[in-house]
């Protein structure tokens, strides 16, 4: 079982950035494809970012390609979000996912465990 913890959300303007992270128990970390999704008022959940268990291979949603970096460190139990250039449009509840394998995967039914989410909100 893993248990996945979010932080570094909050209000930002326009242009601004925001780094988020999430915290991971267990010993199998390192063994975790993770990823990011966010979720919109209304709207359904959407892929972000992924990266697989060494931490080099990462992708990206087309909609923050350029302006956001996943990173991990694996001695760390932890996954970031390094997003620039934010838009309004960015805002979201973001939540951080794991999988079961070393493989990075882009859609919602491809992750085993999820985090409660942080609120990130940009204002114009």
């Amino acid at each position: 079982q893993v248990q996945l913890v979010e932080s570094g959300g909050g209000l930002v303007q326009a242009g601004g950035s925001l780094r988020l992270s999430c915290a991971a128990s267990g010993r199998t970390f390192s063994r975790y494809a993770m990823g990011w999704f966010r979720q919109a008022p209304g709207k359904d959940r959407e892929f972000v970012a992924t990266i697989n268990w060494s931490g080099e291979s990462t992708y990206y949603a087309d909609s923050v390609k350029g302006r956001f970096t996943i990173s991990r460190d694996n001695a760390k139990n932890t996954v970031n979000l390094q997003m620039d250039s934010l838009k309004p449009e960015d805002t979201a509840v973001y939540y951080c996912a794991a999988r079961r394998v070393t493989t990075r995967a882009t859609t919602v039914p491809a992750y085993d465990y999820w985090g409660r989410g942080t609120q990130v909100s940009v204002s114009s």
